[in-house]
């Protein structure tokens, strides 16, 4: 049976509620899920503007209710009539949203935390407005503030967590902003006009000038050139692309002018099937199981019971025995056991720990971006790393000078060599002259640059040719640098592992985490970084596609994975990991797909992401047992159990009773939530040590 994307609820195939995406159908329990699914943006439009109204009205009636005397007033009741005012746009304009979630929780017979919700503050909010428009106001207390405060705080984590879906979303998007709007294709005379890039085809021919992106899939048919992969690979250093070789859409010509005939375009071209694997990640998801709809399932249909039975026994026992009063004593008694187990405390188990760890996570470095990882994190058994960019630094690095003409020294090869290079783009070249201003004082003057697609650079320089000829593999380079035809020395660029990678790998190790690495470097590249960290689980070659696709098999066979990436290849699979971890220095689209952030790119906190998630989640279910533990033996007192003791009088005063329960039912979740401060704090000093 399939499950409602947005709220996890099972959907029978037979739903007439469904929305097709592509090849696929989702169901939908409601049409209020469909249309959250279907549009995004007005549905968190919406949910922003009840949020608004929620807190602006709510604030007001938490003040009148326990801060100000109702001496202020003029009298109980006109301070009650203010309260219903306040509080009636929250109960049905802020709360709306529940009450449609309870409708379909009732209409497929099942329980969750919106029909706790909704029975919970309806049935407090029907009751205070009876008590005050009846005049009973004397002789019982309202709850006004009870039903706004809980719909508000809820739907304050509800909002929270639109807010994270719709930055996944756009994290898609910014993919397809990586397709140029202007394409210049090849007309029947073979002059190149300006078109916009939905209107070619396959087989058409078009001109990639230096520094634009490719936006199709096709093969060079003239000119070659060195393309930037590194939004597929991860790899930094340029590829040359000639006559008969395939490049990609979203990849950055460099230094040449191609021409390119198109072999796929739109839903057939890379960055496209790139997006479509993100949407479907986003939207495919397993949808964490809410404590609180787990709790909820089973405690509803028992309050309900409990309530109703304890409603019909007093109205038919006090009728027997000729009580005047029996229908009033009824009501009491069901609206005693429902505000008793209103889910106030239930509802703040979970919002408030998660703000409390989100909070004291951020003071470290770690962004909490998508609270509902929390769960899967507590869960992790297993932590899969990107290369490039990751373990390793994200651009190449200089690693030794070899000098083969011993009359210069290194740092003449190195100006030599920077005062050419500094006239290019390509990493190589970044990496030369980043280090030769450590230690040359200033670079030469450099005429005459040819730079050729492949090879290499060269210029005059103090009157002499120089020449700087790059070679080598995928992950380590080399270059030689050449003065007046000679070879004066050899430079190797290597990407330089992360400091942090040691500890980090050994860290994991340590918890009895199994760690792995993944890239779309070479073989001889990925071995020796892995070799280095002691990582046994090596995948070398992967595109970003297959990369998800590893992650799945690992899913299928039990595993919780938390995948660490920074770059554009990497979103897929941080979408489709339990659990993504994304690099500060990464770029947007990563950043965005992942659910929490290392902003220093310290990778040791990756061990104290896993001590955060699981502490959360044990605080979570502390509260929960807390929470429900008020409810629980004050449920039977609402009931009337107490009457033979204390007579039918202490009806009059168990919603002031429930009142107090839930005050301290929240106070207790509220103090023993705070603690969380000083236990992840402990956690990350722990972290640090090891």
């Amino acid at each position: 049976m399939p499950t409602d994307p947005v709220c996890g609820m099972f959907v029978p195939e037979n739903s007439d509620i469904s929305y097709k995406v592509d090849l696929e159908t989702y169901y939908f329990c409601s049409t209020a899920c469909r249309q959250v699914y279907s549009s995004p943006e007005l549905e968190y439009s919406k949910l922003r503007k009840r949020l608004t109204v929620g807190w602006f009205l709510s604030i007001p009636v938490l003040l009148i209710s326990y801060a100000i005397p109702p001496s202020y007033f003029a009298g109980i009741s006109y301070k009650d009539y203010m309260l219903l005012a306040l509080s009636f746009p929250v109960q049905f304009y802020s709360g709306l949203g529940f009450y449609q979630g309870a409708y379909h929780a009732v209409k497929s017979l099942t329980g969750n935390m919106d029909l706790l919700v909704s029975i919970g503050t309806l049935t407090a909010f029907i009751f205070s407005a009876f008590v005050t428009l009846s005049g009973m106001a004397n002789r019982f207390d309202v709850f006004f503030d009870a039903s706004v405060f809980i719909i508000t705080l809820i739907l304050t984590g509800n909002f929270i967590e639109n807010i994270t879906k719709k930055k996944s979303n756009s994290a898609s998007r910014k993919l397809l902003s990586l397709i140029p709007d202007t394409i210049h294709l090849k007309m029947d005379d073979g002059v190149f006009q300006d078109r916009k890039a939905d209107s070619i085809k396959s087989g058409d021919i078009i001109l990639i000038k230096p520094g634009e992106s490719i936006p199709v899939d096709g093969l060079i048919s003239a000119g070659k050139s060195e393309v930037d992969e590194s939004m597929l690979t991860g790899e930094q250093i340029p590829l040359l692309k000639q006559i008969g070789d395939k490049v990609y859409s979203g990849t950055l010509n460099l230094n040449g002018a191609v021409e390119v005939e198109v072999t796929g375009t739109g839903k057939n071209s890379t960055v496209v099937q790139i997006y479509e694997m993100l949407q479907k990640a986003v939207s495919g998801r397993a949808k964490v199981q809410r404590i609180s709809d787990a709790f909820s399932s089973l405690f509803v249909p028992i309050v309900i019971v409990i309530a109703t039975v304890s409603s019909i026994f007093w109205y038919f026992y006090l009728n027997s025995i000729g009580f005047t009063s029996a229908g009033e004593i009824s009501l009491l008694a069901f609206v005693s056991v429902i505000v008793v187990a209103c889910p106030c405390a239930i509802g703040l188990a979970v919002p408030i720990t998660l703000l409390i760890s989100s909070g004291k996570a951020s003071e470290s470095g770690v962004i909490i971006k998508n609270p509902n990882a929390f769960d899967r994190l507590s869960k992790v058994t297993m932590v899969m790393f990107d290369k490039t960019g990751t373990l390793t630094d994200s651009n190449p690095t200089i690693g030794k000078i070899i000098i083969e003409n011993e009359t210069v020294s290194e740092e003449y090869v190195l100006q030599m060599a920077a005062s050419v290079e500094s006239k290019s783009n390509h990493p190589v070249a970044k990496a030369i002259v980043s280090e030769a201003l450590k230690s040359v004082k200033s670079l030469k003057e450099a005429s005459d640059i040819v730079e050729t697609p492949g090879k290499g650079i060269s210029g005059i320089v103090d009157g002499m040719k120089v020449e700087i000829l790059r070679s080598g593999t995928k992950g380590v380079s080399s270059v030689s640098v050449s003065v007046g035809g000679k070879i004066i020395g050899n430079i190797s660029l290597i990407y330089r592992i992360r400091e942090s990678a040691f500890s980090a790998i050994a860290g994991i190790k340590s918890i009895g985490l199994s760690a792995s690495m993944i890239t779309g470097d070479s073989e001889s590249e990925a071995t020796r970084v892995a070799r280095t960290l002691g990582i046994d689980n090596v995948y070398y070659e992967v595109p970003p596609g297959e990369k998800a696709e590893i992650i799945k098999k690992y899913q299928a066979k039990g595993e919780y994975l938390m995948f660490v990436g920074d770059g554009i290849n990497d979103s897929v699979a941080l979408e489709t990991a339990d659990v993504g971890v994304a690099m500060g220095s990464g770029t947007d689209i990563a950043r965005e797909s992942g659910d929490i952030i290392l902003m220093n790119n310290d990778l040791e906190k990756v061990q104290f992401v896993k001590f955060i998630g699981n502490k959360t989640i044990s605080k979570i279910k502390q509260n929960m047992a807390w929470a429900v533990g008020y409810n629980v033996l004050l449920i039977p007192v609402a009931a009337g159990v107490l009457v033979p003791f204390a007579g039918l009088s202490i009806f009059f005063v168990l919603p002031m009773i429930s009142a107090f329960a839930m005050g301290m039912s929240s106070t207790s979740v509220v103090i023993n939530s705070l603690f969380l401060r000083g236990t992840i704090e402990r956690a990350r000093k722990n972290v640090k040590r090891s």
